[in-house]
C-alpha cells in the first residue's frame, strides 16, 4: 500500500483461517535498499513460515513491528521510502505544553485530588496523538488494544490498562497479555453474583485449577518460546490422537522391478523435463491408483455421515531442517496426474516448502497424506493421521535383503531383492482392518507388478 511517497508494509492474510502472524525475522534493515518482490521478512503462523516479498521498490524507511511480536492482519509491520523519493525525516516536536494553571489552595479538610482518586490539577497533560504503534487510548481513557488482546482480555477478566506492555509505545501485545494470566494465575474472569439457590438443579462441578505457572530453566537447560508453526503441530497431533480411533497396519513390498524401472528412466526424466524421479513419485502414483477402487481410505468423518470424495487431495509430509517444523502441502487431484505430473508435483511443493514459499492455502483441503521418513533410514513408523482425514501413509527405507522366491518353475530360491515396508495408519471409527488391509494388498501389487508403460 502506498501512502504519497511512503509505501506500506501490512501483515498479509495469509488464508482464510489465519487472523495473525508472527514476525520471526526480518531480512533487510532501515536504511537498506529493497526492490519489489524481494523477500522482505519471514513471518510464522500455525500453518506454514513463510518470506513476505517486498509491495514496491525503495529504502526500507522504519521497522514498526520487532520480531518474535504476534499481530493481527492488516497491522502496519514497515515503511519503505519509495524509489526517487528520500526517506522522510522524523515530524518535528509538537510546541511544548502551555502550564497546567497554579491551583487554588484547598480547604483543609477537604480531601487531596489523589485521595479521591481523581486527576490531580498538577498532572501532567496526555500528548495530542500517540506516536505510530504505541499504545492508544479511547476517548473514556481505556488503553486501546487489539481484538485479540481485547478478547482474552475479557475472557479472563483483566483489565488490559494493568498490564505492562512491551510493544512498540508500550502497547499491550498478545505475548504480554499471556504472560499476565502465567504470572497471575488467579486473574481468572470474576465469577456472576451468584443466583438464589435453585433446589431443583444440580451442583455445579468445581472450576479445573488454574495451570501451574512455568517451572524455570536449571543448570544446563535452554528454554526457549514455542514457534507459531510448532504448536500449532502440538495441538493438531493432540486433537488427532483425541479424535480418531488409530491402528496401523504394515505390509512388505518387494520394489526390485520399480528399482530398475527408475534406473531406466532417471536419466530421462532429468535431461528432457528437468525432473528428478523419485522412488516416492512410484509410490504416489500406485496409491492414487489403489484408492481408486478403495474410496474409504480417502474418505472423512462428518458427524454421523461418511464423506466419500471423487479426488484425491494428496499432501506430502514435508520435515523442515533443524526440526523446525512439519508442513503438509497439497497436491489438488492427484487423481489426474501420471508419473512424470507427480514427480513434477512432488518436486515443486517440497521445493517451495523448504524455501518458505508456501501460503496457508497450499496446505489446506488435503484427502489423504504420504509421510517418507525412510529417507533417513527408517524401517517402520506409526504415523498419525492429519485431521480430518482418515488415513495416512508412512514410506519406509528402501533396503536390499536376502528373500524367499520362487523360480519360473515354481521351486523355492533365495534372492537379493529391494525390501520396503509400507505402513498404513487409519481411523478404525470408518476404516476396519479388513479394508485397509484390501487397500494395503492392491498398493503392494501396483508396485511389484509395475509394467515398462506404466508411467
Amino acid at each position: 500500500m502506498a501512502t504519497g511517497t511512503a509505501i506500506e508494509v501490512v501483515m498479509p492474510q495469509m488464508g482464510v483461517s489465519v487472523s495473525e502472524g508472527t514476525i520471526t525475522k526480518w531480512l533487510k534493515q532501515p536504511g537498506e535498499a529493497v526492490a519489489a518482490d524481494e523477500a522482505l521478512l519471514e513471518i510464522s503462523t500455525d500453518k506454514v513460515d513463510t518470506e513476505i516479498p517486498s509491495p514496491g521498490s525503495g529504502v526500507l524507511q522504519e521497522i514498526l513491528v520487532p520480531e518474535g511480536e504476534t499481530v493481527e492482519v492488516g497491522t502496519l509491520l514497515a515503511t519503505i521510502a519509495a524509489d526517487g523519493a528520500a526517506a522522510a525525516p522524523p515530524p518535528p516536536p509538537g510546541p511544548p505544553p502551555e502550564p497546567a494553571a497554579e491551583p487554588e489552595p484547598a480547604a483543609e479538610a477537604e480531601p487531596s485530588a489523589h485521595e479521591r482518586k481523581e486527576p490531580g490539577p498538577t498532572q501532567e497533560p496526555r500528548a495530542a496523538a500517540p506516536e505510530p504503534g504505541s499504545a492508544q487510548t479511547s476517548g473514556n481513557g481505556k488503553t486501546f488494544v487489539s481484538p485479540v488482546v481485547a478478547r482474552i482480555a475479557a475472557e479472563h477478566g483483566v483489565d488490559p490498562d494493568t498490564v505492562q506492555g512491551t510493544g512498540r509505545g508500550g502497547r499491550v501485545t498478545k505475548k504480554d497479555i499471556l504472560s499476565h494470566l502465567e504470572a497471575e494465575p488467579g486473574a481468572a474472569a470474576p465469577a456472576a453474583p451468584a443466583p438464589a439457590p435453585d433446589a431443583a438443579a444440580p451442583p455445579r462441578p468445581a472450576a479445573p485449577p488454574p495451570p501451574a505457572p512455568p517451572v524455570p530453566a536449571g543448570a544446563g537447560e535452554i528454554v526457549e518460546p514455542m514457534s507459531a508453526m510448532r504448536r500449532g503441530v502440538a495441538e493438531h497431533m493432540r486433537r488427532s490422537l483425541d479424535t480418531s480411533a488409530h491402528v496401523t497396519t504394515v505390509f512388505e513390498v518387494d520394489l526390485t522391478r520399480v528399482v530398475n524401472i527408475r534406473q531406466k528412466l532417471k536419466p530421462e526424466f532429468q535431461k528432457s523435463y528437468g525432473v528428478n524421479l523419485t522412488y516416492l513419485a512410484f509410490i504416489a502414483r500406485a496409491t492414487v491408483s489403489a484408492i481408486e477402487n478403495w474410496p474409504w481410505v480417502n474418505g472423512e468423518i462428518r458427524g454421523d455421515t461418511i464423506v466419500r470424495k471423487q479426488f484425491v487431495n494428496l499432501g506430502i509430509a514435508v520435515a523442515l531442517e533443524g526440526g523446525k517444523g512439519l508442513i503438509v502441502p497439497v497436491i489438488r487431484n492427484a487423481e489426474g496426474l501420471n508419473l512424470l505430473g507427480i514427480a513434477r508435483a512432488i518436486a515443486d511443493v517440497a521445493e517451495r516448502a523448504r524455501t518458505k514459499k508456501l501460503v496457508p492455502d497450499d496446505v489446506q483441503g488435503g484427502s489423504f497424506t504420504i509421510t517418507n521418513p525412510g529417507g533417513w533410514g527408517a524401517i517402520m513408523g506409526t504415523p498419525i493421521i492429519s485431521q480430518p482425514q482418515v488415513a495416512i501413509l508412512d514410506v519406509e527405507a528402501l533396503v536390499k535383503r536376502p528373500v524367499v522366491i520362487e523360480d519360473e518353475n515354481g521351486n523355492d530360491a533365495i534372492a537379493i531383492r529391494s525390501m520396503m515396508n509400507l505402513c498404513l495408519s487409519y481411523d478404525h471409527r470408518l476404516v476396519d482392518g479388513a479394508y485397509a488391509a484390501q487397500f494395503m494388498k492392491e498398493l503392494r501389487e501396483n508396485l511389484e507388478g509395475w509394467g515398462e508403460d506404466d508411467y
